[in-house]
């Protein structure tokens, strides 16, 4: 085994002061998410989806947003997944974003709603074509024996869908989580990080400093 308990470093990278945080903590969510683009970090807009199953078994994954606004924040799946299994019967998640390069996370908690078939159908005919056929090459979760059946099911759909559009599959969807708190990190020198949680009371936002 490593030998693990040693590695570690200091954050240095600045930080957070009440002062500078914004009423709307979606204000300074798009703050920080144009500085993580503009610092060409890899996938910027992914973020962990928590969820649990009907037993309370925690499970995370990773996927990419694909719009926020004061509504919430959207993301697309399987409606056949995991994911979407547990969001069924319990529709609590919490989403993570991690910009370790900046020193910086950011953590969501809140409902997750169906999106609608026209906001689902619009993205879906934006993606890349390749993208639309995997959607409906992969019944994700499910046990297969092999990758070479996903493979020769794909070049099999390519075909058919060679000349038209792609319809979009009946099991393909997305949601939107509904954010009720919006916890922001910054990594401190000897770690004295800045944490400060924004909490949804009815209109406006609470706004309360952690310890690290």
């Amino acid at each position: 085994m490593m030998d693990i308990a040693d590695l570690r470093r200091e954050y240095t990278k600045g930080g957070l002061h009440r002062e500078d945080l914004p009423v709307n903590p979606l204000e300074l969510f798009e703050k920080w998410l144009r500085q993580a683009c503009d610092a060409k970090l890899p996938d910027p807009t992914a973020m962990s989806v928590a969820t649990v199953d009907g037993s309370g078994k925690p499970y995370q994954r990773i996927v990419l947003l694909k719009h926020y606004d004061e509504q919430g924040f959207v993301f697309y799946t399987n409606l056949g997944s995991r994911k979407a299994q547990h969001i069924a019967k319990n529709n609590q998640v919490s989403l993570l974003f991690p910009w370790h390069n900046l020193d910086r996370q950011v953590h969501v908690t809140g409902v997750a709603e169906p999106l609608s078939p026209l906001e689902v159908v619009k993205y879906f005919h934006s993606r890349p074509k390749d993208s639309q056929i995997a959607a409906w090459v992969s019944q994700q979760s499910s046990r297969i024996s092999a990758r070479s059946m996903l493979e020769s099911k794909f070049m099999e759909l390519k075909q058919k869908f060679a000349n038209g559009e792609i319809p979009l599959p009946s099991f393909w969807g997305g949601y939107r989580v509904r954010f009720d708190s919006i916890e922001f990190w910054q990594g401190g020198a000897h770690r004295l990080h800045d944490r400060f949680l924004f909490t949804r009371m009815a209109d406006l936002w609470h706004i309360d400093r952690l310890a690290p």
